[in-house]
């Protein structure tokens, strides 16, 4: 909620302490003919409604609440008074039950919950209820009252607040685990892995705060330090389900997608939201190169949920499958039906571009595309300003003379062979040819060098004045050696023991003075596309996580461009350090370019390497199943299709359309 708005919302609120409901009502009348969607203004009518004896008003107002905003959980808390009023039992219990699920911080609705279960005869059920209402009882109030924001989606009032409390009162479990909470929410994952540690020090057998360090430990791709703490949460509770569906993931993060799939399959019987799981096994399958099995689960994890946007979006995925006539009719309708969510509906828009793009409906499918693009750009936190400043901060630090003081250090193994670039741009296509190497490990979008950078940029991060990369000026030789030590250390777990591995976390472009300052010896390739098929490609691609860039014609404009001039500083300080692989060369003489990437990387010619696509290996991103095919030059003007609509993203490039070959 905008300051603005809160200022207005406080004296309706004391209105209704001082029980002043007709001047609620009008209060919050006259509110919502300039704020229609304000849920405190909306939530405040309706406790006005009911408190006048208009409960059928107080009903409808409370649907139009759950239509704008579902997350909210004080209004199933008010539905349930409503029923109350109308002597409703059964439905009022299922509305405050469908509150404390949303938000098991609302101390009234488990009292309430409490006194129906025992009106109704359900003595177990009151028995629980209770336990809540004491368990709530005996914490602050202000961690209640953050906790309830917390699960509303007001996270940074309930950050203010937690902060506030642990401030004035020092260590608390319950208050640190929530402020750890919220860092998972936004994403600052180290500061959450900190918080739970100190919870765990403090109450080691505290398995909610376990479980939530387990799956921070996931988020950060420490797969093996989640797999045992999984395995202490186990020992405990063997038969816990989420912790099962935990343990499972730590071998997908760990690529034993064999062991993961028997796992997630143990999960199914009595499974009350199966199509979770059908999705996991399904995403398995596609990585072992399964495709025939992954589409029975994906179209099995589509009709456990009814527009199940992800199960859709991963058939479109394959970019191979094409949708049947009543498929496509099925994911209209869940497109458009308003009941549906906002990520299932940005999954559908981006299901149905393809689906129509593969009838050769190109209006239709930008249409689709461009609206599945506003809605996640709409949910996104990207500011392209932040990129755009470590481009600078890159150039004006990592210079000539930063890498002649630091020529022998870091670590000396040739080990990795980094893939960089943007999404969409072939690097897949070039992974798997070296992946057919007997010497080398294909492995995946590896975290290890983003959580490096995180580590230097440190907890006190400001946007006008970070301290990565200029912290690399400040370091010594062993500082790089000891991050290039770690970063081996840390990629083991990914490895079968080949000479050679591969990283393909195209993001890492940004940081290639830091690779080469920390393994000197390693090689680096850039995979670099024509831009208006790179940008168009990410344009009409929904990325499982990050690539915030991607969703916005300007906002991929900007990042290509910053990338090219980027690549221009690494090729100006750092001359031959990295191979430009141009993946319309690629299509047109696939030979005399692997020759030139396996010479880069000091590897003898194999003609395995040719052949990639006979390569039986995982392969995670978007392109997996393009890969496992010879080349085909069909896809290098796929995007003129769509060049009527493409007008501004020509003119947002500006001269990297012609510059990009430099």
């Amino acid at each position: 909620m905008s300051a603005a708005l809160e200022t207005e919302i406080g004296p309706i609120r004391e209105l209704a302490k001082e029980r002043r409901f007709a001047e609620v009502l009008r209060a919050a009348d006259a509110l919502l003919l300039a704020h229609p969607e304000s849920s405190e203004a909306l939530y405040l009518k309706a406790v006005a409604q009911r408190m006048l004896g208009h409960t059928a008003a107080a009903l409808a107002t409370l649907a139009e609440l759950e239509r704008r905003h579902p997350r909210f959980s004080r209004l199933y808390q008010e539905r349930g008074y409503c029923y109350v009023a109308l002597k409703r039992a059964p439905e009022a219990i299922e509305a405050f039950l469908r509150g404390v699920n949303a938000n098991p911080a609302l101390p009234a609705s488990w009292h309430m919950l409490e006194g129906l279960y025992r009106m109704t005869g359900q003595a177990a059920e009151a028995r629980e209820a209770a336990g809540h209402v004491a368990a709530l009882k005996n914490l602050p109030a202000a961690v209640v009252t953050a906790t309830a924001l917390f699960h509303d989606g007001e996270l940074a009032a309930a950050e203010k607040m937690v902060r506030d409390f642990l401030l004035q009162h020092g260590h608390h479990v319950e208050a640190m685990r929530l402020l750890a909470r919220v860092g998972m929410q936004h994403d600052v994952l180290d500061d959450a892995q900190l918080l739970l540690e100190a919870v765990l020090d403090l109450a080691p057998d505290y398995r909610a705060a376990r479980f939530e360090y387990a799956q921070v430990l996931c988020r950060r791709h420490l797969y093996l330090q989640a797999r045992e703490q999984v395995k202490r949460l186990l020992a405990a509770e063997p038969a816990n389900r989420d912790y099962r569906t935990l343990h499972a993931m730590t071998f997908v993060g760990l690529g034993q997608h064999e062991r993961a799939i028997e796992l997630y399959r143990d999960l199914l019987p009595g499974a009350l939201q199966p199509a979770e799981l059908h999705l996991s096994i399904a995403h398995s399958l596609k990585t072992l190169g399964q495709q025939a099995a992954a589409i029975g689960e994906y179209r099995s994890a589509a009709a456990a949920r009814e527009g199940f946007g992800d199960a859709w979006w991963s058939l479109a995925n394959l970019k191979t499958y094409r949708f049947t006539d009543e498929e496509l009719r099925q994911m209209r309708n869940a497109e458009a039906a308003p009941a549906t969510g906002a990520i299932d509906r940005y999954h559908l828009c981006f299901a149905l571009g393809k689906a129509l793009e593969d009838r050769e409906e190109y209006a239709a499918s930008f249409g689709y595309y461009a609206r599945g693009n506003a809605l996640k750009r709409e949910a996104s936190r990207y500011r392209p300003e932040v990129i755009e400043l470590n481009t600078r901060l890159q150039i004006a630090v990592c210079t000539p003379e930063l890498f002649a003081r630091h020529r022998d250090s870091g670590a000396p193994q040739a080990d990795p062979i980094f893939i960089v670039g943007l999404p969409r741009s072939g690097s897949t296509l070039i992974e798997q040819i070296l992946a057919s190497h007997s010497q080398v490990e294909g492995t995946h979008e590896l975290a290890d060098i983003p959580r490096l950078v995180t580590e230097l940029q440190g907890r006190d991060w400001q946007l006008d004045d970070p301290r990565y990369p200029a912290v690399l000026a400040q370091m010594a030789a062993p500082d790089f050696r000891r991050l290039g030590e770690k970063y081996l250390h840390d990629t083991r777990s990914y490895r079968s023991g080949k000479a050679r591995f591969i990283d393909k976390m195209p993001n890492n472009f940004r940081h290639i003075g830091l690779i080469h300052l920390m393994l000197p010896n390693a090689r680096v390739i850039d995979a670099r596309r024509e831009p208006m098929a790179c940008c168009f490609g990410n344009l009409k691609q929904l990325f499982a996580h990050g690539q915030e860039f991607a969703y916005s014609i300007e906002d991929i404009a900007r990042y290509y461009r910053t990338y090219l001039e980027l690549m221009r500083h690494w090729d100006a300080v750092l001359p031959g350090r990295v191979l430009r692989v141009q993946y319309e060369d690629v299509v047109a003489d696939l030979e005399g370019n692997v020759r030139r990437i396996l010479e880069h990387c000091a590897l003898p010619f194999e003609s395995a390497c040719v052949e990639f696509y006979r390569t039986e290996r995982s392969v995670r991103t978007a392109s997996s199943e393009q890969v496992r095919q010879p080349i085909y030059r069909e896809a290098l003007e796929q995007w003129r299709h769509y060049e009527p609509w493409l007008g501004p993203l020509r003119e947002a490039l500006g001269d990297a359309l012609t510059r990009y070959r430099e």
